[in-house]
């Protein structure tokens, strides 16, 4: 581009953010600026750019072409923990943290907790659309006819320790199953996808039922294909003798919960599964790589942490002191309250809630559930807590009902992984069909040395 050129009135702006040369200031005023352009003005050599927005977004990749030197890599930004990066575009599930909306594929959440079932909602969010009941059927059908699992999967349990973890052996399991299915490596075949997909649905409680079991030294109970797939995975977690009792209020109050944890936009565990899955590895192995971020306090065992916090204050008449404890930063924390994304009241956390009081009609009152109450409504009207937004979010009772339906605390992160997994299968699936996906590969701000000779052993101080 010749200098004649550059100074052309009423230059029509570069598309793309290419380089634009330093602008007098009158000529700003003439120029036609496109209206979804970003104008970066780079003091440090008084150069312009324009850079497309599309969506709200700048691609980071449109800052390279910011340069002091012709060597220079480019601009980067720089955002620990993808606090404001938007890592992928995704269609599966809208989430609004200041209005506290959640939405699958479109439906708000509370509108399918109340009306569909698990698998009703898996499909969801696999196809993009409800099921027409011959599809639900086929589709129920095919779950069902994959709930068994390998012999030497059984035996790749029963190796693990007599206490370990369940998350452990769920992480183990999973992973280990890519080995007995080598034809999930054909992740360019959408028939080989769905194969896959409905092995993980239909093999995941079972492996999950086995792990209860394992813990328990109790033998291991085999699917009964009879039963719907919530009463499949009770039956196979609770059976002693060859019998259990049906109770359909739990058993109901389980699949909420399992489809409230569902999808929740790009979370550790999910990022994690897109993270490994563009290296193009199998399902299984991707899936695993969520199981081990889930695996993590942080993410996977908050509702622990709450029966921890709601059994140190112990009584009601403790409240007060600990709210004063947490506000003066003396080490305590108030858990199941606040979220990296919800700056108001979880939606998730509303509907538990109410699942709560339905739990608890059936197994007597859990003396934590007026603890958490009471914690809730004082905290819920100290101006410390609403300045900062926190909110229960939903671990603040999902702890209290999985306990009430008699799982321990260490198996509250693997009924979070069976809720989790449509989700993590549909964004493994919808990162394959986009194609602007590429092998996850970050960036990185180099803080070491500079180039320095190797130092001889005889020579190190």
């Amino acid at each position: 581009m010749n200098g004649d050129r550059m100074r052309a009135p009423f230059r029509r702006p570069p598309r793309r953010g290419y380089l634009c040369g330093p602008t007098p200031r009158y000529r700003l005023l003439e120029r036609r600026v496109a209206k979804d352009t970003l104008t970066i003005t780079d003091n440090r050599t008084g150069k312009q750019y324009e850079v497309p927005i599309a969506d709200g977004t700048i691609k980071a990749a449109d800052l390279k072409q910011i340069k002091v030197a012709d060597d220079d890599f480019g601009l980067m930004s720089y955002d620990p923990a993808y606090l404001n990066t938007a890592s992928c575009r995704s269609a599966i599930t809208f989430i609004d943290g200041d209005k506290g909306i959640l939405r699958y594929r479109g439906y708000p959440i509370d509108q399918v907790a109340e009306k569909a079932s698990f698998l009703e909602t898996a499909y969801l969010l696999f196809e993009g659309e409800l099921p027409t009941r011959a599809q639900l059927d086929k589709w129920e059908s095919d779950v069902r006819y994959h709930t068994y699992v390998h012999t030497n999967v059984i035996k790749f349990m029963e190796g693990f320790r007599y206490d370990a973890h369940p998350m452990g052996m769920l992480l183990g399991a999973v992973g280990a199953l890519s080995t007995f299915y080598p034809d999930a490596k054909d992740i360019e075949d959408p028939h080989n996808r769905y194969l896959q997909r409905i092995r993980l649905i239909a093999k995941l409680p079972t492996i999950a039922a086995f792990a209860f079991r394992h813990s328990r030294g109790l033998p291991y109970v085999f699917p009964r294909n009879e039963l719907s797939y919530i009463g499949n995975f009770v039956n196979m977690t609770f059976e002693i003798g060859g019998k259990h009792e049906p109770n359909p209020v739990l058993q109901r109050a389980l699949e909420i919960l399992l489809i409230l944890h569902a999808d929740h936009e790009q979370n550790c565990s999910t990022s994690a599964v897109r993270s490994v899955g563009s290296s193009q590895v199998d399902p299984f192995s991707a899936v695993s790589a969520g199981i081990a971020a889930l695996y993590g306090p942080l993410h996977g065992g908050a509702n622990e942490a709450v029966l921890r916090m709601l059994d140190e204050i112990g009584d009601k008449s403790q409240i007060p002191a600990f709210i004063a404890r947490v506000k003066s930063g003396a080490g305590e924390r108030l858990m199941g309250f606040g979220h990296r994304v919800y700056k108001s009241y979880d939606p998730r956390a509303k509907l538990i809630k109410k699942v709560a009081y339905d739990v608890f009609e059936q197994t007597g009152l859990n003396p934590k559930l007026e603890i958490a109450l009471e914690l809730e409504r004082i905290a819920l009207e100290d101006e410390y807590f609403m300045k900062r937004k926190l909110y229960p979010n939903v671990d603040f009772y999902s702890g209290l009902i999985y306990q009430a339906m008699g799982y321990p605390t260490e198996y509250f992160t693997v009924l979070f992984a069976l809720g989790r997994l449509p989700g993590w299968i549909s964004q493994w699936e919808e990162m394959l069909r986009d194609k602007e996906q590429k092998i996850a590969r970050p960036r990185q701000i180099y803080t070491g040395h500079d180039e320095r000779d190797f130092v001889p052993m005889a020579m190190r101080g």
